[in-house]
């Protein structure tokens, strides 16, 4: 919370979960059916997008698609090898 008030930021998200919101942490799929039960959304209906292969099995683990950046934290093994539904280069690709 921290750093997104600090950016700026806090005011774009209706709800966050860090690492400790939760008992169970990604790759774990709890942090994201909470999200999505949160917003009444059915987990076929979002997207995870991520940076490591820890989102991305989170993702899939959830029932979500799984897109991925090829930049981040990512253990320096490239995140297409943990096989999401889409790669992009930047964000921006999805606006």
């Amino acid at each position: 919370m921290r750093i997104l008030e600090a950016l700026t930021l806090r005011d774009y998200f209706q709800l966050t979960l860090g690492g400790d919101s939760l008992p169970e942490k990604k790759p774990h799929p709890a942090p994201l059916l909470h999200l999505a039960a949160h917003f009444e959304i059915a987990p076929q209906h979002c997207l995870m997008v991520g940076d490591s292969r820890h989102d991305i099995e989170a993702g899939k683990r959830a029932g979500f698609r799984t897109l991925a950046v090829p930049y981040g934290y990512n253990h320096g093994e490239p995140v297409a090898t943990s096989a999401p539904d889409g790669l992009v280069e930047s964000l921006q690709e999805l606006v």
